[in-house]
């Protein structure tokens, strides 16, 4: 649910949204010069995660037909995998967006289409609400692309009770984690926006028919019903895994939420994209998107380097990490909270609203 779409971008390399003042620009600036060895991309890394991660990931639908044959109780864990490949697929598609995963715009562009194709994301569109979403995250004042629908408490408890409810769906597990992975990869990226460019409508155009002769192909290799079961089981890890990433990466209880003339790319990045600290078998699955706070101060870092990146810098080792028990809590978050400057819960929202009126 999207409130207004207030900007796009062609491509999405550095950050170009002004600061408030010389001492910010000069911060940025400054951040910019200390991360530049991290932001040059290396094609035998890039090229590695290609071979291995489109290598799973398609070795994966093969072991599924295979399986098939023997039992669905071999088959269905295999569609697990083959979801959880396809969020790995995801980061590196990601990456090309950004124009960082190989040093050639033409290779990106290449591979983000190609990458775009398996995981039913149109790379041209995708890429431009993502830039929008890189230049306002945190931003109160620029909700509504790209993002994840977000109301203060004032604003919920001012809206109809209509509003509110769709709210309240729209943030409940069963919608998020089980709707919304199929009305996003099935819905809203077969279509294109109503004021998307030519090359925004062509690009959603050759996905759907890529998509489309895979999914006739596979129907007739598998069976109509065995495919549908399967790319199901697919969609569903893949989006809900990938939904709780976003999700975390910019909804926790001390996330950095402020206004647009107070709005600051730096801690917009550092303060509001959390630090999630994920077991290595999840950290390879999400190609390091937890070091989200490194990647949106500098988008240009491809996703191999930012381990390395969040090493060698003392402030961001100092960030702290959200651990999975933290996790789990603030998927319970709801509304933010601008007089604490936290995201609370429906609970926690209507206490402070009755403690506000008993004042």
């Amino acid at each position: 649910m999207q409130l207004a779409r207030t900007a796009r971008a062609e491509d999405l390399t550095e950050p170009t949204t002004p600061a408030h003042d010389a001492g910010e620009a000069a911060t940025l600036a400054q951040w910019q010069q200390r991360l530049r060895e991290y932001r040059q991309p290396d094609a035998r890394s890039a090229t590695w995660q290609l071979v291995t991660t489109i290598g799973s990931y398609v070795g994966a639908w093969v072991a599924m037909y295979f399986a098939l044959a023997v039992s669905w109780w071999l088959a269905v864990p295999l569609a697990v995998l083959a979801g959880g490949v396809m969020v790995r697929v995801f980061i590196l598609f990601h990456d090309c967006g950004h124009g960082s995963f190989f040093a050639s715009r033409r290779a990106n562009d290449f591979w983000g289409v190609v990458t775009g194709w398996l995981t039913l994301t149109p790379y041209q569109q995708w890429r431009s609400d993502h830039a929008v979403h890189h230049g306002a995250a945190s931003d109160l004042d620029r909700r509504g692309v790209g993002d994840i629908w977000t109301m203060t408490v004032q604003e919920y408890h001012d809206a109809t009770p209509w509003r509110r409810l769709c709210y309240r769906l729209s943030r409940s597990p069963i919608v998020m984690f089980g709707v919304a992975p199929f009305v996003l990869f099935l819905v809203m990226q077969r279509v294109a926006r109503r004021d998307a460019t030519a090359s925004e409508r062509a690009s959603v155009l050759w996905t759907n028919v890529a998509v489309a002769a895979t999914a006739v192909g596979l129907a007739l290799a598998f069976g109509i019903v065995p495919y549908l079961i399967l790319q199901a089981i697919v969609l569903l890890v893949a989006g809900a895994a990938g939904i709780g990433l976003f999700y975390l990466q910019h909804q926790f209880e001390d996330a950095y939420w402020e206004r647009g003339a107070q709005w600051d790319y730096t801690a917009a990045a550092l303060q509001g994209s959390s630090f999630l600290r994920l077991p290595r078998v999840l950290q390879w699955f999400s190609g390091n998107i937890g070091f989200h706070h490194i990647h949106h101060l500098s988008p240009r870092i491809p996703n191999y380097h930012l381990q390395r990146c969040h090493e060698s810098e003392p402030a961001f080792r100092a960030v702290r990490p959200l651990t999975l028990r933290e996790m789990v809590r603030a998927l319970n978050l709801r509304l933010w909270h601008e007089p604490t400057r936290k995201l609370v819960s429906f609970r926690e929202a209507k206490r402070l609203r009755g403690a506000r009126a008993a004042g």
